[in-house]
């Protein structure tokens, strides 16, 4: 749990950093908050030549909901927002030391792009997915870049369009997890293991290896898909999804099926 005052909780055994996304009153979304303590979490575990991975995982029944939508809201125009989740992603994903993921609740948008930013991820039978961006008048714009490189196209189309949810086989089928596991647990042991076995120098020059198309979508793409990203959650219809989200109704766009008769 995190100390009285922090949304991430911290913990270091076996040469693994473990940091708990622990925000329960707004689904662990990413808050400025949030983001802030793993910037600073994240130069603490690099800084320290005893950690050799870093383990991302939460508390309650969300890994984590994607943006804070009550900050995005407060906004009347395009903020800096896009970029600084570019910006963390990134970080992840040049991160010197891997990175893992273990998720045992639900991913929705903004937080499928953590997930993929992450170099190994493993998810439990409560995990379930969903890029939900479209349903609230915007696109998965920055998550793209860690997202795209490493999952099925043909998927991607119908996920990204549809917003519909789908569970751990179907994740790692796709490419946004690793592993699906009934047992999380049991299944990173070896993986941690792993990790632990490998030199500092041998990590991080085997990293860079598996990320160079990664990182190479963020040099490409980040002005391009922030600026893309501020402009769909400054305009009316984002503002409408995002208030008709945070007050659990359909959004005015939403077309009602008719009966079968």
């Amino acid at each position: 749990m995190a100390a009285p005052g922090r949304t991430l909780g911290t913990g270091t055994a076996n040469g693994v950093r473990t940091l708990t996304l622990d925000s329960p009153h707004n689904r662990n979304a990413l808050s400025t908050r949030l983001v802030a303590e793993l910037y600073a979490e994240l130069e603490r575990a690099e800084a320290d030549p005893g950690v050799r991975a870093v383990l991302l995982t939460h508390t309650g029944n969300t890994f984590c909901a994607g943006a804070d939508l009550s900050e995005a809201r407060a906004h009347d125009g395009p903020t800096d927002a896009p970029l600084e989740l570019a910006r963390l992603l990134r970080t992840v994903v040049a991160f010197p030391k891997p990175v893992v993921a273990r998720v045992s609740g639900h991913v929705r948008a903004g937080g499928t792009g953590l997930l993929a930013a992450c170099d190994i991820s493993v998810a439990g039978p409560g995990a379930t997915f969903a890029f939900t961006e479209a349903r609230i008048g915007v696109a998965p714009a920055v998550i793209s870049m860690p997202v795209l490189p490493r999952t099925d196209p043909r998927a991607m189309s119908r996920y990204y369009l549809t917003g519909e949810r789908f569970g751990p086989a179907e994740a790692a089928r796709i490419g946004l997890i690793t592993l699906a596991a009934d047992d999380p647990d049991e299944a990173l042991a070896p993986v941690l293991d792993g990790l632990r076995q490998g030199s500092p120098q041998g990590l991080a020059e085997s990293k860079r290896l598996v990320t160079r198309e990664v990182l190479a979508a963020f040099d490409r793409d980040t002005g391009t898909l922030a600026e893309l990203s501020a402009r769909l959650f400054a305009s009316d219809e984002a503002r409408e999804g995002m208030t008709a989200f945070l007050e659990r109704r359909e959004p005015e766009w939403a077309v009602r099926q008719a009966p079968v008769r």
